[in-house]
């Protein structure tokens, strides 16, 4: 999945301009050695049937869930995403039995979360082996996740619970790639409608003029009116929540790879200026950017990792000039996630390879840990980084 991606943001002309840094491609090698190592080590510390989402310093324990959690997909995503580049049957062998764990949840209808959870996963396993067996969970998956579309609002419902009526969340537009697959792999353009039409919604009611965008957006259940644009996990309502305008980004671009439609395109470098003219200079941001105590509060590296991943594939379908900027700053935040300061040492931090990870600092979660999806989207910002320079093996 994830080399195909990077093969067609190649086939467009800007990107035959991008060229990357041999000292950075030097570095990620380094990376992802250490991540073959570390990914083996964590994968030994986890209990059977469930999977590792952080690492608890103070218990020296991994943070594990069960299937039915967000960010479950991640880990044998992660190591599949390896495989592909070591060949390590061990981390191989290790995802498929994780991810016998996930089958359940092809058939989960209340959750709009099915594409981290399900489409990471499988759909990267679905590129490696062409499986019938995977390309039907994925199927599955994308039914489910259509049940949770609603014409009158015209988005995929996120939660189920109160306060609100009828929440969509900005993550979601991470969920979108998997109807788009499902669309593509069946011919059943229902999936595909349902798809564009929430990524048209999102842009019309959760950004601001500046390109920003709130988390929450409420829907009246019959008319699809919007009631409330708010936070759940930002610092306030009219804040900047780092990683939504990461999900943001990444969400568009990846629509615009699926549709060629150019105003996914144009929504999704909008959003990139956004977040560069106000990330700091290590391009790594601080957990919102609207945090009031920035210096001095958490910086988010799973932000980082989103952004850095999706700026990459950007790069390959803006004009020349649009498309360097956009791989330099993603050169400045590889190089930061892969200095002392953020990226961890052989054996340390549980096995995990980020440090400095923020999940929700409002419910008091996951706060200055690693996370199971920043490494994810670090390897793959690596990956989509090395293939820039053609390489795809050590």
């Amino acid at each position: 999945m994830l080399r195909t991606i990077v093969l067609l943001a190649l086939s467009l002309p800007a990107a035959a301009q991008l060229r990357p840094d041999p000292s950075l491609l030097r570095t990620i090698d380094t990376n992802l050695r250490l991540a073959v190592v570390q990914y083996r080590y964590l994968a030994a510390h986890t209990p059977s049937g469930v999977l590792p989402r952080s690492f608890d310093s103070a218990a020296g324990s991994v943070t594990t869930s069960g299937s039915g959690w967000w960010t479950s997909g991640f880990f044998p995503a992660t190591l599949l995403e390896l495989y592909g580049v070591s060949k390590d049957t061990a981390l191989y062998n290790e995802a498929f039995r994780r991810m016998r764990l996930l089958e359940r949840e092809q058939y989960n209808k209340t959750t709009h979360d099915l594409g981290f959870m399900m489409y990471c996963p499988f759909g990267e396993a679905w590129r490696l082996t062409g499986s019938a067996a995977d390309a039907d969970i994925l199927m599955n998956s994308a039914r489910s996740l259509s049940t949770r579309f609603r014409r009158a609002a015209g988005v995929i419902r996120s939660w189920d619970h109160a306060p609100w009526q009828y929440p969509v969340i900005i993550d979601n537009m991470m969920n979108l790639e998997l109807l788009m697959w499902a669309s593509r792999h069946s011919g059943d353009t229902s999936f595909r409608h349902i798809a564009v039409t929430h990524a048209f919604t999102t842009m019309r009611n959760h950004y601001r003029p500046d390109y920003s965008s709130y988390h929450v957006v409420d829907y009246d259940t019959v008319t699809g009116a919007v009631l409330k644009r708010q936070t759940a996990q930002g610092y306030a309502d009219s804040s900047d929540w780092a990683r939504g305008q990461a999900w943001g980004l990444y969400g568009f671009t990846a629509m615009y790879r699926w549709t060629h439609d150019r105003r996914f395109l144009s929504q999704a470098t909008h959003i990139a200026d956004f977040i560069l003219a106000h990330i700091p200079a290590d391009r790594v941001p601080y957990w919102d950017y609207s945090d009031p105590r920035i210096p001095d509060t958490y910086r988010d590296a799973s932000a980082a990792a989103v952004m850095a991943s999706a700026l990459i594939e950007l790069a390959g379908y803006v004009p020349p000039a649009e498309g360097r900027r956009y791989l330099a700053a993603a050169t400045a935040a590889l190089r930061t996630l892969s200095s002392p300061s953020y990226r961890s040492a052989y054996g340390a931090n549980g096995g995990f390879l980020l440090m400095h990870s923020v999940g929700n600092i409002p419910a008091k979660t996951e706060i200055d840990v690693p996370l199971s999806y920043a490494d994810y989207y670090f390897v793959e910002a690596m990956l989509r980084y090395r293939a820039l320079g053609g390489s795809n093996r050590f």
